[in-house]
């Protein structure tokens, strides 16, 4: 009763012809553009559920989530968590249908690729305050040193005279107070061998796009973060996966036809690796140093989770290892302090960085002017050292609180790691369970969380949790209302 009243009130009399060469989502694209230009349907307007529509047009649910999730591209139709889909816009996107399928091949023809539609719709609703958000890959707000960042930008913003291009390689004084922090790492380099960039992402994408040849075999660990593979696969790498273990990346795994073939890459991310926790052990990252000098492979060191440490075992980056120019490193402020100043750095040989310094002056001629001059004010002051203790002593405090409730609540349903550092806890469930299902049903209860398939080559049953974002006492509760909802799975 309930369809037959929602679509009596649209009035939808309408259904595809099966016996044409126009394929049936495309004559649903037509139809609802129609009925949306006409003003039968205006913006606000609710649509019946998929699976009606499905019985509707006599088609499967697929052909009408195929129609939707275009229209949705394009900016005519939302879907709104808890509500359905419903009509967005009746203006500019509806110029589109004269041309709509040409503008489908220039957007799928696009050499930067799109996130998957889950990851689109956890990026829409991390936006929404409602949510219990286990899924979020950075520091709470609760965590921004305000008063040390408030004092810091005022001293900064005294000593500007004006804000106009810095150098190539980013401001000097930057440059030259990471340098020195690098130093304590046991990383020997000056302030030529530093590109300052818009977030470290940015540097995988000017290494990608300056240094890599389309097809360039990228080897990575399995899993890893997923910005940075889709980084890769936009500039055209083939990916492959290596497996972890507790001590880090099995890289002997590697298939050495493409040593001489490809010319691979390694990228890693040795300490705190996202998404599973795992640091690599000092000797793994001599014996993995020594395998890629032999082989003649380069790598890649994404060291963004590095300063976040809940013990006092000091591990050296792979870089430290590297007198031959061999390791180009990556780090950022986004995990650290805060993702709005958008500043990260690249560390390489001269030859590298002047290369890569090029590239950047053509893509945006250089990161924020301000976001460099608050920094090297932030990095300078001797409370940023006080500032990252106090980070990590809050930070293992949730940590622990979100082992605490993994232990009453899923050890009949889950096994899971105890992360030494790094902000992430890489659950993996006893069983397979249809995880895109739990996802929507977390959301229905206002919790959000990230699938563990998405940082992966293939389907997995794990899920990574995020301790950092979330407030402490919201942790428990969340981890009880997710584990009623696992629980039938295993029953």
């Amino acid at each position: 009763m309930e369809l037959k009243n929602n679509y009596k009130k649209l009035n939808i009399d309408w259904i595809p012809q099966k016996n044409i060469n126009e394929p049936l989502y495309k004559q649903i694209i037509k139809y609802f553009n129609m009925k949306i230009a006409s003003g039968d349907w205006p913006v606000g307007t609710v649509l019946p559920s998929q699976r009606d529509l499905a019985e509707i047009f006599q088609v499967n649910r697929s052909t009408v989530t195929t129609a939707i999730d275009e229209l949705s591209s394009y900016g005519v139709l939302e879907g709104i968590v808890g509500k359905g889909t419903m009509v967005k816009s009746n203006t500019w996107s509806l110029m589109l249908p004269q041309n709509i399928s040409n503008w489908g091949n220039y957007i799928q023809s696009g050499t930067f690729k799109e996130n998957n539609h889950i990851i689109q719709t956890i990026k829409s609703m991390e936006e929404e305050k409602k949510f219990r958000k286990i899924s979020i890959g950075e520091l709470s707000p609760s965590l921004f040193p305000k008063n040390f960042i408030q004092n810091s930008m005022h001293k900064a913003v005294n000593t500007i005279d004006n804000l106009g291009y810095l150098e190539s390689l980013g401001l000097y004084e930057l440059r030259e107070i990471i340098a020195q922090r690098l130093r304590r790492k046991n990383i020997d380099v000056g302030p030529k061998n530093i590109l300052i960039t818009s977030g470290s992402l940015q540097g995988l994408q000017l290494i990608s796009i300056c240094m890599l040849k389309a097809g360039t075999v990228v080897y990575t660990e399995s899993p890893s973060y997923l910005g940075s593979l889709q980084v890769f696969q936009s500039a055209g790498m083939n990916l492959k996966g290596l497996s972890l273990d507790s001590d880090g990346v099995q890289y002997w795994n590697m298939d050495r036809k493409d040593f001489l073939e490809n010319s691979p890459v390694l990228y890693t991310i040795p300490t705190n690796q996202n998404p599973t926790g795992t640091i690599m052990t000092p000797q793994r990252r001599q014996d993995l140093y020594d395998f890629c000098m032999e082989n003649r492979i380069p790598i890649i060191e994404d060291d963004a989770y590095g300063d976040l440490s809940y013990n006092d075992d000091i591990i050296y980056p792979i870089k430290s290892l590297d007198e031959n120019g061999l390791v180009i490193y990556l780090g950022t402020i986004s995990k650290i302090l805060a993702p709005g100043f958008r500043i990260g750095w690249i560390v390489g040989a001269e030859s590298v960085i002047s290369r890569l310094a090029d590239a950047k002056m053509q893509v945006d001629y250089g990161a924020s002017s301000l976001s460099q001059i608050a920094l090297a004010e932030i990095l300078s002051s001797t409370k940023y050292d006080d500032y990252i203790a106090d980070l990590n002593e809050k930070l293992a405090i949730k940590r622990n609180l979100m082992l605490a409730s993994l232990e009453k609540y899923f050890k009949d349903y889950a096994t899971w790691n105890t992360p030494q550092g790094g902000l992430f806890i890489w659950l993996e469930l006893n069983k397979n369970i249809p995880i895109e299902k739990l996802f929507k049903e977390a959301a229905e209860h206002d919790i959000l969380l990230n699938p563990g398939y998405a940082y992966d080559y293939e389907k997995n049953r794990c899920i990574r949790l995020s301790f950092s974002y979330i407030e402490n006492h919201l942790i428990d509760e969340t981890l009880l209302s997710l584990s009623k909802l696992i629980a039938k799975y295993f029953m």
